[in-house]
């Protein structure tokens, strides 16, 4: 019986060619690959799919599609490293540029159904980002973080996990790098955090070294959880304010804002946040600004509130 003539397999996904980005690629333009159909369950989705595996040059090692093309094409990235492949960025850095939703099914029977759904809604092998509304300063920070060039040193063989114990004998024979693993939030990553956005740990370092040099380094302060916005829109109301920063963070709800004080005299705002997380995440949002009622509104950190000392 054919696989798609059985109920149990009629999900089930078949390919000819992984849908990868020029760096999983690799620099080799003769590139031989094995493919087994059916050969693992999504990493995303959890549906048998089929799997390709090669070696992308001389050094590097072998790499394999982790997730379906239904889910690669959901997100618009690649089967194998789970970036855009527009872009070549983390998930979460794109879609907190253009505020979309991350849309996460909670459990495997629903990421199943949910990837059935969206494989109908398909138009050729187009994604379905290209529907999404995107704001100027959106588009304009993903233009100064996307990464223009393949990245090859991605491709470079594993930490050898004897070396790491002080077991490896093999010296320079050894297919895998003699070198300690990093200590950081970096080295723990996965990939449902990874596809669908949540707190990726590579996203967060990016966000966080674009808004540092666009003068949005949080303060030291951690009661600080405030964000001044400037050159608002003569027609701004706090109302339009309020709908603007909700609609831009996708991720946070309104009960993440304790405040909006408008100002509509000096064109400035206030948004008031209740906790420091959800600020940094705004901070990051909008590191190229906050575009309000056709206009585009600067952005910076609240003052603290601290005391200061009197001088002797």
């Amino acid at each position: 019986m054919p696989p798609k003539a059985d109920i149990n397999k009629a999900g089930w996904e078949q390919s000819d060619f992984p849908i990868l980005c020029e760096t999983c690629l690799g620099d080799n333009p003769f590139v031989r690959m094995s493919k087994q159909e059916y050969g693992k369950t999504c990493g995303t989705c959890a549906r048998p799919f089929t799997v390709f595996r090669w070696n992308p040059g001389s050094g590097m090692r072998y790499k394999t599609t982790v997730i379906c093309q239904t889910c690669a094409k959901v997100k618009n990235v690649c089967q194998t490293c789970l970036l855009d492949l527009e872009y070549g960025l983390p998930t979460q850095v794109r879609d907190t540029a253009l505020a979309l939703e991350a849309g996460a099914p909670t459990s495997d029977i629903n990421r199943e159904y949910y990837a059935q759904n969206m494989e109908s809604k398909f138009d050729g092998d187009k994604s379905l980002l290209g529907s999404s509304r995107t704001t100027s300063v959106g588009k304009e920070m993903l233009k100064q973080l996307a990464r223009t060039d393949p990245y090859y040193k991605r491709n470079r063989p594993k930490i050898c996990s004897f070396f790491v114990k002080g077991e490896c004998n093999r010296g320079s024979d050894c297919p895998y790098r003699h070198e300690m693993p990093a200590n950081n939030d970096l080295a723990n990553q996965n990939i449902q955090d990874r596809y669908y956005g949540n707190s990726d740990p590579v996203a967060r370092k990016i966000m966080s070294s674009h808004a540092e040099t666009k003068g949005l380094k949080p303060p030291e302060d951690e009661t600080v959880t405030s964000l001044f916005l400037s050159s608002l829109s003569p027609e701004s109301t706090e109302d339009s304010i309020r709908a603007t920063v909700i609609r831009s963070l996708p991720s946070i709800d309104a009960s993440h804002i304790r405040s909006i004080v408008h100002v509509a005299k000096t064109r400035c705002a206030f948004v008031n946040f209740k906790d420091r997380m959800s600020a940094e995440t705004a901070a990051y949002a909008w590191s190229n600004g906050l575009e309000i009622d056709s206009a585009t509104a600067a952005v910076k950190w609240g003052r603290s509130k601290k005391a200061v000392a009197p001088s002797a």
